[in-house]
C-alpha cells in the first residue's frame, strides 16, 4: 500500500487542515471552518453557496427583493444628511453656500438641484424632523419597493421638490434693480414628501387604508403655508413626483415590473427637465448663460 493512500484526508479550502467529516452533498472533506449546518448532516461552505444561487429569488408583493437585511438605503441617506449638517456647522456656511439651490444658479450649477436635499438649517429641529420622517417611511417603503427602485423614488423626490421651487417662483426686481430668483432652498422635505406621496398608492395596493399617511401631508401642507420660511413649492414637487413613481410601482403588471423600473423613472427625469426648461425660458432666465 503506497503512503499516498494512507494519507488523512483534508478540505480542499484548507489543504493544511485534516478532516474526516464529510459533505452529504459532494462528499469531499471539510474542515469545522468550512462545515455548515443543513437539513440533514453537514453541506460544505462551497455547496450551500451554489444552492443559494440556485435558489428562486424571493421577492416582496409589489416584485421587491426579499432581504434579511432591514433598510441600508435609508441609513445611508440618513448618515449623509447628517454628516453634511455637521460640515454646515463646522465650515460656518461655505458647505451650504456650495451646495445650495435656488432656482437663479440652477441653469449654471445644475447639481444643486439634487444636492439641497441633503442640507439642512443649523436650527436642529429641522434636520430632527425630516430624519425622523424618512426613517419611518423608509421602514415600510424600502422592503416593499427593494433597493433599487427605493432609492430611484428618493432621489427623484427630491430633485422634484428643486423643481417645483423654479415652477412655482418667480424672478424679482432688488431695490437696487438687479434681478435675483431665490432666496436659497435646503432641506430633504421634498424627498420625505415624495415618500409621502408613494405611501398612498402603495397602501392602497397592498390593501391597507392611507387615510393616516394623506392626513400627515394635510397637516404638513398646512404648515407649511401658515409657517414663514417653509418651502411649501419643494413639498408639491416631491409629492407629485412620489405620487407617479408610487403609483407606477405598485402597478406595474408582474412581467413588467423590471421594464416599468427602468422606463417610468427615465420618462419623470425627461418631464422634469423639459418643464424647467420650459420654465427658465418663460421667465427669460435661460438667456442669462
Amino acid at each position: 500500500m503506497s503512503d499516498a493512500s494512507m494519507a488523512p484526508p483534508v478540505c480542499p479550502r484548507h489543504p493544511t487542515t485534516v478532516s474526516y467529516v464529510t459533505c452529504q452533498r459532494c462528499g469531499r472533506p471539510t474542515c469545522p471552518a468550512c462545515q455548515r449546518p443543513a437539513a440533514v448532516g453537514i453541506q460544505c461552505v462551497d455547496c450551500v453557496h451554489q444552492a443559494a444561487k440556485a435558489a428562486p429569488t424571493q421577492r416582496t408583493a409589489l416584485g421587491g427583493r426579499l432581504r434579511t437585511a432591514g433598510m441600508p438605503v435609508t441609513l445611508v441617506i440618513i448618515g449623509i444628511c447628517v454628516v453634511s449638517w455637521l460640515l454646515q456647522l463646522v465650515t460656518g456656511g461655505a458647505w451650504t453656500q456650495a451646495l445650495a439651490f435656488w432656482p437663479g444658479i440652477g441653469l449654471h450649477e445644475p447639481w444643486r438641484f439634487l444636492t439641497a436635499a441633503f442640507l439642512h438649517s443649523t436650527m436642529p429641529m429641522h434636520i430632527m424632523f425630516n430624519m425622523y420622517a424618512l426613517f419611518i417611511t423608509g421602514q415600510f417603503l424600502e422592503p416593499v419597493l427593494g433597493r433599487a427602485r427605493y432609492i430611484t423614488l428618493c432621489l427623484l423626490a427630491a430633485i422634484g421638490g428643486s423643481v417645483g421651487v423654479v415652477l412655482l417662483t418667480s424672478p424679482t426686481a432688488s431695490p437696487q434693480g438687479f434681478i435675483t430668483w431665490g432666496p436659497a432652498v435646503v432641506g430633504a422635505s421634498g424627498m420625505v414628501f415624495g415618500l409621502f406621496g408613494a405611501m398612498i398608492p402603495v397602501l392602497r395596493r397592498l390593501g391597507n387604508n392611507a387615510y393616516q399617511i394623506i392626513g400627515v401631508i394635510a397637516i404638513n401642507a398646512a404648515i407649511g403655508f401658515l409657517v414663514s420660511g417653509i418651502a411649501w413649492q419643494a413639498h408639491a414637487g416631491g409629492l407629485v413626483v412620489g405620487l407617479a413613481l408610487g403609483y407606477g410601482y405598485a402597478h406595474a403588471p408582474r412581467d413588467k415590473r423590471q421594464l416599468v423600473g427602468w422606463l417610468l423613472p427615465t420618462g419623470i427625469v425627461a418631464v422634469l427637465i423639459a418643464i424647467t426648461l420650459i420654465r427658465y425660458t418663460q421667465t427669460g432666465w435661460i438667456h442669462t448663460l
